[in-house]
């Protein structure tokens, strides 16, 4: 690879590490490449397609020069996770960004039923994003005024689940494989799976598989040795 081809286009699959904001994955890899590639001019254009939350690993597609036209196209592609959930509790941010709430019994609950609740959010269905997301309300990030105490009413949106597969069942823990479209928050059908069930839920954990035909299986990104080793697509 030269810098002549990055400027010219490139798409590198990353594997984001966990705790990791995507922008702090795209700017470790602008960090290396442009130390490997002395020739990159100093506003050389780098960006991820689709952000991953800092508690969620997995499939981070970043482009590079004039591939950075591809980044719009790229997010609209349906996505598909490894989800896992915790029922009888919940949590704020309905990820383990906050602590553990209203902690039910679940013990009535059944494997069955369980498969009952997931198929119903197989379609079209309507979804509140959580507070602590990045949507922006009067321009102020949501999260940001969740963090500060206020009160915020978030709007349902019309979202797509195309499959839950996979299902795997250790209570308190269910975990399984979900496709969705764009602007599917995995945390809010988390929290409404729990609430479907009356005994509430939270992600625990959060890993990007998929995004259009791009998969995991060619990312090879780790943080190593304060570097990046990633995959060439």
């Amino acid at each position: 690879m030269t810098a002549e081809e990055l400027q010219s286009g490139h798409i590198f699959l990353l594997d984001k590490p966990l705790d990791w904001t995507s922008f702090q994955a795209v700017n470790k890899l602008k960090y290396k490449l442009k130390r490997e590639f002395k020739e990159l001019p100093k506003k050389f254009k780098i960006g991820h397609a689709g952000t991953l939350d800092p508690r969620a690993t997995g499939l981070l597609i970043v482009c590079t020069g004039k591939f950075t036209k591809k980044i719009p196209e790229i997010q609209d592609a349906p996505k598909e996770y490894w989800t896992e959930i915790k029922i009888g509790v919940q949590t704020e941010s309905y990820d383990t960004e906050k602590p553990e709430i209203l902690k039910a019994d679940y013990s009535h609950i059944s494997e069955d039923h369980i498969h009952q609740v997931l198929e119903k959010f197989i379609g079209e269905i309507d979804q509140k994003p959580p507070v602590f997301s990045a949507i922006k309300i009067d321009g102020n990030r949501a999260y940001d005024l969740a963090r500060k105490g206020k009160e915020i009413e978030m709007k349902s949106r019309k979202t797509t689940i195309h499959y839950i597969k996979d299902i795997v069942i250790r209570l308190p823990f269910v975990s399984f494989t979900v496709g969705c479209s764009k602007g599917t928050y995995i945390r809010s059908l988390a929290h409404d799976i729990g609430q479907q069930l009356e005994v509430g839920a939270y992600l625990t954990q959060l890993r990007r598989t998929k995004i259009g035909d791009y998969s995991i299986a060619h990312a090879k990104a780790e943080y190593l040795q304060n570097e990046f080793s990633f995959a060439e697509n």
